[in-house]
């Protein structure tokens, strides 16, 4: 890929303009039944939980100057990497239909043109995002940010101003919701290397990148809360509508699901390019934009909620075994074909994390899962040196 080297300003628009998402609201609405006080304390935790891990997962990508899926073979050989990067095609398309299908259902209650032809433009307004590719979007980004954060900021005086009825729905743990709110950031661990790789100053560039998205999706999820407990609806589109948001509505759903789902399209090419090869990283990107408005018209945009438990149950423990060989083992496992010890370990950790699925701490489950992977990988690796 010869994109130039992008700055640490340039870093912070892309990922604040990921953070400002439909997806980030609806799931800020399932925190409501824990009240204000509670459910912040849950943002925040969680954010700060998935947010450390997301900059490490970065920075990687960044010294490296490697995409996400080839910083995986440190861990897991050149070969055993195109496991994760397949899968990471998987839910990077998946995200993509569960993105474009919100929006859609979110721009068709504003203006009523059909779902399936709101789900068309949305595609191929994210379709021009990726022609114009990271090299050519600084510019277009600052205009976009700058019309977002405006209209963002009246949508929130609208949401924290209202007086209905909170909307509550079923009840919800308080590690539930840390783990609810840690799975965001979370959810772009397989895939924030694709960015940090060609940053100027890695290190800044990462921790702008986070930083910026951690303001930005707990905003969000602060909207979506405050959108239950304030106005008693669980419709961010009609709540727009009623206030007499129209076009301005349209703006905000269309701008931020552009801004956010383009990161995944672009990310499901360069994932597929690790596997595929010879086909340019935008071609593919288009082929998954594609296959994610198809999807959209199938999916249900609604129910979500187990997708993201997949991703964390998927990426969790490959990061931190990842982590654990990067920053304290110092192994660089590229040059073999497959690192099976890792493999094995890395079944293990989606078997604690499904199993962590029924255990309720207050800091969630990604967390102790992340931290038990890196001490059992560190451990097993001391062991397996001692006697070779």
């Amino acid at each position: 890929m010869n994109e130039d080297k992008t700055s640490v300003f340039a870093n912070g628009l892309l990922w604040f303009g990921a953070g400002i998402s439909i997806a980030e609201i609806l799931t800020g609405m399932l925190l409501a039944p824990l009240g204000m006080v509670k459910g912040a304390a849950a943002i925040i935790i969680g954010h700060c939980i998935g947010g450390i891990v997301m900059y490490y997962a970065g920075l990687i990508g960044g010294r490296t100057g490697r995409n996400a899926m080839e910083t995986v073979e440190l861990s897991f050989g050149n070969k055993g990497a195109l496991l994760f990067a397949g899968l990471n095609v998987i839910q990077l398309i998946g995200w993509t239909a569960v993105m474009i299908a919100s929006a859609a259902a979110a721009a068709n209650t504003i203006i009523d043109i059909g779902t399936a032809g709101w789900t068309i433009v949305i595609g191929l307004l994210i379709a021009g995002w990726v022609v114009l590719g990271l090299k050519n979007l600084g510019k277009v980004n600052i205009v976009v940010i700058a019309a977002l954060l405006i209209l963002t900021f009246i949508l929130s005086t609208i949401v924290f101003h209202g007086n209905g009825t909170p909307l509550l729905g079923d009840s919800l743990s308080f590690g539930s919701a840390v783990e609810l709110a840690a799975a965001m950031p979370l959810s772009w661990l397989p895939l924030i290397s694709d960015y940090t790789r060609t940053a100027e100053r890695p290190q800044k560039a990462t921790a702008m990148s986070c930083g910026a998205y951690f303001v930005a999706s707990c905003w969000m999820f602060f909207i979506g809360m405050g959108a239950a407990l304030f106005t008693g609806q669980d419709d961010i589109a009609a709540i727009m509508l009623q206030a007499g948001l129209g076009f301005a509505g349209i703006v905000v759903v269309l701008l931020s699901t552009v801004t956010t789902t383009f990161l995944d399209v672009f990310s499901a090419g360069v994932s597929s390019r690790n596997i595929i090869g010879g086909v340019s990283e935008k071609t593919l990107a288009l082929l998954a934009c594609v296959c994610g408005v198809i999807l959209a018209i199938f999916a249900q945009a609604e129910q979500f909620q187990d997708f993201l438990y997949f991703i964390g149950s998927v990426f969790a423990p490959m990061t931190a075994i990842l982590l654990a060989d990067y920053f304290i083992l110092k192994k660089d496992n590229s040059s073999q074909s497959c690192n099976w010890e890792n493999v094995i370990l890395w079944g293990m950790g989606v078997v604690l994390y499904r199993f962590f699925l029924h255990v309720d701490t207050p800091l969630g489950n990604t967390f102790p899962v992340v931290i038990i992977m890196m001490m059992v990988s560190i451990f097993v690796q001391k062991i397996f040196h001692s006697f070779s």
